[in-house]
């Protein structure tokens, strides 16, 4: 019986966080303790004073009971002390619910993945349906591995559309469906390697942190290479071209699968800072720009053929088409300054639709996690009714379509009409329901606002 007490009470303790021996401060404060015979555990600090004050003074031999701030005696021991002033240890990452790995029978189909990527991105449909497809087939290929004499390649995608179409947003949700790191980084901050500025392996570094540091985990991941069109290459530059051509160079080997040295917890490789090797041959490398000035090179290719007269191309045929960019052939890509190599190890090529205002009013009503969605639940918090009329939607996606950022203008007219309203609300608690009109949204009128007693009537 006694046994099993005491092994309840080593258990008990174990709960509990360790103090120093000399300060009496946990071990979440100081850090590190550095343990010593006799469950004496001291902090670094008052080892570091114990030394300095070695250092300071002609003391032949150490008796720590004579010495200044370092008499032990005065202290009880740790384990003394009573259990309400110790303090609890945080819950470890260890004790999160594991989620399931991705395997063979796990992994969604191409149309359910397209299924969940309805509810949180509207319209991209063809994009959508490409991407739910190369994924599908790229982990396929990860999680088989084993082809026999037939070895597939991978499934690195190249996505071209304007800003604001929703590329980013598309890759984030596609790796939350999947449960599978995601490593997003911008293109413009990398340089070839000796020049300041981020090397290419900085991008595989971000995906190792995004996978807690797991090597096995982070070569299954994706990693998303925003703003990629700027690093085309110079078109006429007397310098060299370090964040250019010679960032593509630097890409192609990542790209099609290579032994890479990769920093821990840093961005460039030095003498203090530890190197794993990550092989990139499963990782699915999705890149994505804007690609300004693309449909210029897009019209000049398709107007070659114009001619005069009778039933010929006229060169303005192409100026009034807003999805231009769904005519992008890599020659286009080329022309505007990617390299062949960079381009052939980015097999599958897509473009995204641009924007229109219908499109607009359905990313305000129908995702799941809607910014309009998002400010509901927050008055809901505070017991008022947001409501949105019709009006109140085209008025919103006609101002987004006048500023020309795509979906990104949404969130900032949003929040221009929304701040007096987040503001007035909590001071009036006799507030039930709000509802916004397009007139509020011109500037033309007022929210209209109904009382919690009338509401009561009303029901």
């Amino acid at each position: 019986m006694e046994d099993s007490k005491d092994k309840k009470d080593k258990n008990r303790d174990g709960d509990y966080e360790k103090y120093c021996y000399l300060c009496r401060r946990p071990e979440s404060k100081v850090g590190k303790l550095i343990y010593m015979p006799n469950n004496i555990n001291i902090c670094q600090d008052c080892m570091q004073k114990t030394f300095d004050s070695f250092g300071g003074s002609n003391m032949q031999f150490m008796d720590l009971s004579n010495m200044p701030n370092m008499n032990m005696n005065q202290f009880t021991p740790v384990d003394d002390i009573p259990k309400k002033q110790k303090v609890k240890k945080r819950k470890e990452k260890e004790e999160k619910k594991e989620e399931p790995e991705l395997t063979l029978s796990t992994i969604p189909a191409p149309h359910e993945m397209k299924a969940k990527l309805d509810e949180y991105v509207i319209g991209q449909d063809y994009a959508k349906k490409v991407i739910s497809v190369a994924v599908y087939n790229h982990y396929k290929r990860v999680l088989t591995n084993n082809m026999d004499d037939i070895e597939i390649e991978k499934s690195n995608m190249l996505m071209v559309g304007p800003t604001g179409c929703g590329k980013t947003y598309l890759v984030k949700t596609i790796a939350r469906i999947l449960n599978v790191p995601l490593a997003i980084t911008d293109a413009t901050t990398l340089t070839e390697a000796g020049y300041i500025g981020d090397d290419v392996e900085s991008v595989l570094s971000k995906l190792l942190a995004a996978a807690d540091n797991d090597v096995e985990r982070a070569e299954r991941g994706i990693v998303f290479i925003d703003e990629i069109d700027k690093i085309a290459k110079k078109k006429s530059t007397n310098s060299r071209d370090v964040s250019g051509e010679a960032v593509q160079q630097g890409l192609l080997k990542i790209l099609e699968g290579a032994e890479v040295e990769v920093p821990v917890g840093a961005g460039s490789k030095n003498a203090m800072v530890p190197l794993t090797t990550i092989n990139t041959r499963n990782i699915l490398f999705i890149c994505g720009g804007a690609f300004p000035d693309l449909e210029d090179i897009i019209k000049s290719r398709l107007n070659k053929q114009s001619s005069i007269g009778f039933k010929a191309d006229l060169k303005d045929k192409y100026d009034k088409d807003t999805n231009i960019l769904q005519k992008a052939v890599v020659e286009d890509l080329r022309e505007f300054g990617m390299i062949p190599e960079f381009l052939g190890r980015l097999p599958i090529l897509f473009t995204l639709q641009s924007l229109d205002e219908e499109m607009m009013v359905q990313i305000l009503k129908e995702p799941k996690n809607a910014i309009l969605k998002q400010y509901q639940k927050l008055l809901n918090l505070d017991g008022v009714d947001l409501r949105f009329d019709d009006t109140a939607y085209h008025a919103i996606a006609k101002q987004a379509m006048e500023k020309k950022t795509g979906a990104r203008a949404l969130r900032a007219i949003i929040e221009e009409f929304m701040l007096d309203i987040m503001y007035q609300i909590p001071r009036d608690d006799n507030i039930g329901r709000v509802t916004i009109t397009g007139d509020y949204i011109a500037g033309k009128g007022t929210p209209v606002i109904e009382m919690r007693g009338v509401l009561a009537l009303e029901d």
